[in-house]
């Protein structure tokens, strides 16, 4: 039964999930940058190994999408994402105990988790409100984005508190908090839901023009997100500012984004092209990028403002396109493994190759400067994506792919 139609009280615990569920997409990620440097001091760590936490879990985030095509079809979308949290919830713990290998195991469990769960929320949402696909990918998104803000925020005092093994390990609690409110819904007979779990034909989508540029916005989206997300409370401290402002800031980014993702998404989805959207957000994005590089310490809350609200609406197109360029929930599931799976490989080299390249360079202009040209390319290929949708990518047995 689709759950636009369900009971009010099972729409309702359904939504309050959802929410909980969205809202761990992004901390175990996110409260890593803030603690960067206490874990480097205690593992005796260089910026390159340091920034290798990150780019673990962002690779991961690619590499192992296809995971959530392979559990949907057995178990079901509902409960593919519960897998996901429970996965989450272990890995997040593992990465808080003594040691190296438990440090980058941890995060390569987590960030298996958030890659399944990450391929399955779109997929989610077309499910169950495929009628309004603009709004709860709103919702979702800036759940996503208000999760990593808290992170952003709060691990620095915790750490302060309890030390940083606690402060990382902190983000399993909403995990299982989460798990807990979805499991009634993942576990209900009737809506088990599966994606069909015959031949996918991936072949059929990587024909596709549009895939491919799907695939390549969103990979840059991210690289140009992640290498700030690992760096920015860095490149703050060696301007000059303490560290748990860095730590506020780069949480204030965070939350700016939260203005973006709450209403372009909306916005975009009932518009005929989404390109006018993306050229925005790139471009205010790119501004971030400047301001950081010319002035970091220098109204810094200023530049974290428009960066946020460029990372923000450019994360929020790019899976909303997603979620357009596909017509049912298992073109979706597909789709989005596929652009995750090959979009994430390619962001995961930007944390450690933002590392190498302060390392050569000794500032972190040359970085940055790099960055900058990321999000040209960046643009280019959001333009492609976000043109007025004349055919959609096909997935499904029938139906002939999109050449777009």
């Amino acid at each position: 039964m689709n759950s636009e139609r369900s009971g009010e009280p099972g729409r309702v615990l359904l939504i309050v999930g959802f929410v909980l569920a969205a809202l761990n997409l992004r901390p175990a990620l996110a409260g890593v940058s803030p603690l960067l440097t206490d874990i480097m001091r205690d593992l005796g760590l260089t910026p390159a190994a340091g920034g290798a936490i990150t780019t673990i879990m962002v690779a991961c985030l690619g590499l192992l999408a296809p995971l959530a095509p392979a559990l949907a079809g057995r178990v079901g979308l509902d409960r593919t994402l519960l897998a996901g949290l429970i996965l989450l919830a272990a890995g997040v713990v593992l990465r808080s105990v003594d040691g190296l290998a438990a440090l980058y195991g941890g995060a390569a469990l987590a960030g298996a988790a958030i890659a399944i769960m990450n391929v399955a929320m779109p997929a989610i949402v077309k499910l169950h409100f495929p009628s309004q696909v603009g709004l709860y990918t709103a919702v979702y998104v800036s759940c996503l984005v208000a999760g990593a803000a808290g992170a952003s925020a709060t691990m620095v005092p915790l750490a302060r508190e309890y030390g940083w093994r606690t402060a990382a390990g902190s983000a399993a609690a909403l995990a299982v908090v989460a798990a807990v409110f979805w499991a009634p819904q993942a576990f209900r007979r009737p809506s088990i839901k599966r994606v069909p779990a015959g031949h996918r034909p991936y072949l059929r989508l990587l024909r596709s023009r549009m895939t491919w540029y799907v695939t390549a916005f969103l990979g840059l989206q991210s690289l140009t997100f992640y290498v700030m997300l690992a760096w920015l409370p860095t490149i703050f401290q060696d301007a000059g500012l303490p560290a748990d402002q860095a730590g506020y800031l780069l949480g204030l980014t965070n939350l700016a984004q939260i203005a973006a993702t709450l209403t372009v998404p909306a916005h975009a989805g009932n518009a005929r092209s989404q390109v006018p959207h993306i050229v925005v957000a790139v471009l205010l994005t790119a501004a971030g990028y400047v301001g950081v590089l010319v002035a970091p310490a220098t109204v810094p809350w200023v530049w974290m403002v428009i960066l946020g609200l460029g990372q923000g609406a450019a994360i929020a197109l790019a899976l909303l396109i997603i979620a357009l360029r596909a017509p049912d929930p298992a073109s979706v599931t597909a789709l989005s493994a596929v652009a995750q799976s090959s979009g994430y490989v390619l962001a995961a080299v930007g944390p450690i190759l933002f590392g190498l390249l302060h390392e050569l360079s000794g500032t972190w202009s040359l970085p940055l400067l790099a960055g900058l040209g990321a999000c040209a390319v960046q643009l280019l290929f959001g333009c492609l994506a976000g043109r007025p949708e004349g055919r959609r990518v096909q997935a499904g047995s029938s139906g002939r792919s999109s050449s777009a």
